[in-house]
């Protein structure tokens, strides 16, 4: 007898603890789904969303990531814009320099000599002039006066040709000494006027006042072939001088002009072919 009551009581005590261990589950499952509910926060997809620009605590306003962003866009695009304005003065820099190096450059390399110069009506009168290059650079310059086909009787580039001569007609002043030596080294002389038809085709193609090979020894005139002038052009309001010259800007029948030898002026070699 007493050992059934004894059986019944642990009979008792297991549907005791079966019921407390069926009461206690649902709390155990309560728990477990308050503790595996998810973050409301983590569901949302767009990362902005979990971002306030702006917040307050204490009072005390404070940036927030967005604002932390928003500054490192504006520092990057500073130091873009910075990086922008010193590469475009370093080019303003560049260019300045290259300018002045050309303004000096021109203003030193520059030379007068190949170029042909317009008179004044005062040097017309008087041919006086400075020299524009010395007598070894004007000599560089003066082309090849040896004709390039004499049985052709054509004369070289930058030569006229009449009957069997070569006339080159220079663009740069020297005085009449210089002026022979260098038609000398080229072959030639200083031209010499023989008739009417040299004088008047020398006086259209000329511009200017030139040398010929006229001067005067004691009384006087020859020519630099040592013939003594006969048919002369002489202006009526001629200079004094010992040297002729000849100007195209007056008619041919009289536009020679007398001058010192120690002027500067354009020339006339001449060269038989």
């Amino acid at each position: 007898m007493k050992r059934a009551m004894e059986m019944q009581e642990i009979i008792k005590e297991g549907e005791r603890n079966e019921e407390d261990a069926g009461a206690s589950e649902p709390m155990l499952e309560v728990k477990t789904e308050e503790e595996a509910e998810p973050d409301h926060y983590s569901k949302l997809q767009i990362p902005s969303e979990d971002i306030y620009s702006e917040a307050s605590v204490g009072g005390a306003p404070f940036k927030t990531k967005a604002g932390c962003l928003s500054g490192k866009q504006t520092d990057g695009n500073t130091r873009l814009y910075r990086a922008a304005c010193l590469f475009l003065t370093i080019i303003c820099l560049i260019l300045l320099l290259v300018v002045i190096i050309l303004s000096v450059k021109l203003q030193t390399g520059y030379t007068v000599c190949p170029e042909r110069e317009e008179t004044t009506g005062a040097d017309r009168q008087s041919p006086p002039f400075a020299p524009t290059c010395s007598h070894e650079e004007c000599q560089a310059l003066l082309p090849n006066i040896q004709p390039q086909h004499r049985s052709c009787q054509q004369c070289a580039d930058g030569w006229l040709t009449l009957g069997r001569s070569c006339f080159f007609l220079s663009t740069f002043r020297l005085s009449w000494d210089e002026s022979q030596s260098i038609c000398i080294s080229k072959g030639g002389a200083l031209a010499v006027v023989t008739s009417q038809r040299v004088q008047s085709f020398l006086t259209k193609q000329g511009k200017m006042q030139y040398w010929i090979g006229l001067r005067r020894k004691g009384a006087t005139w020859t020519w630099v072939n040592n013939t003594v002038l006969r048919e002369s052009y002489w202006a009526d309001n001629t200079l004094e001088g010992d040297c002729g010259i000849l100007s195209s800007e007056s008619p041919p029948q009289k536009n020679w002009i007398k001058a010192s030898c120690k002027d500067y002026t354009y020339f006339i070699c001449q060269v038989q072919l």
